[in-house]
């Protein structure tokens, strides 16, 4: 099982903070650095000092890191048109030299698109423009050089693309998650290389990573399965008591809900997921000042779950 790091800035992180987490996360040997695409604080919080920009944010720790891979849990399709998308994300993924991984969904947080002034049409709207933008931006990545690209949907039409600049990679890694029981698994088993859902229990976890595979086997198509939760490792009860004063959560809840507690009862959350599956396990850290925490799991938890 490979472990990656997640953090979600828009509840209060720099540039820099970011970027220390990301340069962490690759000293210390995680498989990847993602980041959340939100606009406002979610919950509790005053979200100081703002949001940074995702893609804007990759780029610039693409440039200041060289072996850690590098995406979005989840890209918000509602934020972006899919041309100028596919452009920013193909440049970012030159710029790291080929390590970008791309998790693009429908957008789900109403009050970002308020505050921000973005189009917050209906669920079905939403899924059908993801579907497009998934068209789009991966047909635009693979039309061969010197050739043009065009498409015409309900809610997006393209003439005569240059269908440039081409990424890094001849493949950009694309991620679909979520929990809906039909039309994500069909999205996943058509576009996606790895499948998410983020912050289930651990009985709709395995419910829908079967769905998916269900329709990735009907497609005749082989996924990469993950899950995400928040962490919350410590040596002894106190510490992981810290960790959970520190990000305002009781230690009783992430027990229940995510990889927290002892270092064994992590490892046990964490081999819980791998029967199920998991083929990876993004670790939510809230905490982004605490690169302690992130010492501890690869001391610990990497080695025991490779």
């Amino acid at each position: 099982m490979e472990l990656r790091i997640f953090v979600e800035p828009q509840q209060g992180a720099t540039f820099d903070d970011q970027l220390a987490v990301a340069q962490a996360s690759e000293r210390l040997g995680f498989g990847a650095f993602f980041r959340s695409d939100h606009l406002v604080v979610i919950g509790d919080g005053d979200g100081l000092p703002g949001p940074t920009d995702s893609w804007v944010t990759l780029g610039g720790i693409a440039r200041e890191t060289s072996t850690i891979r590098l995406g979005t849990l989840l890209t918000s399709a509602t934020f972006r048109q899919p041309g100028p998308l596919a452009i920013t994300v193909a440049q970012v993924d030159q710029m790291s030299g080929g390590r970008v991984e791309f998790g693009l969904g429908a957008g789900w947080y109403e009050a970002e698109h308020r505050a921000y002034g973005i189009g917050f049409p209906s669920v079905g709207e939403r899924f059908t423009r993801l579907e497009e933008q998934l068209e789009i931006i991966t047909g635009l990545w693979e039309t061969p050089a010197g050739d043009t690209y065009s498409f015409d949907g309900q809610y997006y039409r393209l003439t005569g693309s240059p269908a440039l600049p081409k990424p890094a990679q001849a493949h950009i890694p694309v991620l679909v998650g979520g929990k809906g029981p039909t039309r994500t698994p069909a999205l996943a088993a058509r576009f996606a290389d790895e499948f998410n859902i983020a912050f289930s229990s651990f009985d709709d976890t395995r419910t829908q990573f079967d769905r998916v595979r269900t329709a990735a086997a009907a497609a005749k198509r082989e996924l990469i399965y993950s899950a995400a939760r928040v962490v919350c490792c410590g040596r002894d009860e106190a510490e992981v008591g810290r960790r959970a004063a520190a990000i305002g959560r009781s230690v009783a809840e992430l027990r229940q809900n995510g990889v927290a507690g002892t270092v064994p009862e992590c490892l046990t959350r964490l081999r819980e997921l791998q029967t199920i599956g998991a083929d990876r396990v993004y670790l939510q850290v809230l905490d982004l000042h605490d690169l302690a925490h992130l010492e501890l799991i690869a001391q610990e938890l990497l080695p025991a779950v490779a």
